[in-house]
């Protein structure tokens, strides 16, 4: 009896640990800042509006560093970050990125 208790205990523990996990992939770009030096940036999750399909809500990370939150607007060229603060894309900026990426300009 307590071979069959094993018997099933071990399978039970093959089938917990066997179980499929989600993969989770991001879009990394690297970019030439200046001087040789790069930049990688990474979409860790975008969601696009639907009442306007030219803005994106991302999390994005540049050089490992995660970013909370920003909506990025692709037809003004403007990010609305987590405290409301609406600043324009920069050179390499990771709205650039999203919106080259996604070819979504809105206009």
């Amino acid at each position: 009896m307590n071979r069959i208790k094993y018997i099933i205990f071990m399978l039970l523990l093959i089938l917990f640990f066997s179980g499929v996990h989600p993969a989770f992939a991001s879009v990394c770009r690297n970019y030439d800042v200046y001087n040789g030096l790069r930049n990688q940036i990474c979409i860790l999750s975008i969601n696009r509006s639907a009442k306007n399909y030219w803005e994106y809500r991302a999390a994005v990370s540049v050089d490992g560093v995660k970013r909370p939150v920003e909506v990025y607007n692709c037809r003004e060229r403007v990010k609305v970050q987590h405290d409301g603060t609406v600043l324009p894309f920069q050179q390499q900026d990771p709205g650039e990125m999203i919106c080259s990426f996604f070819n979504s300009s809105g206009r």
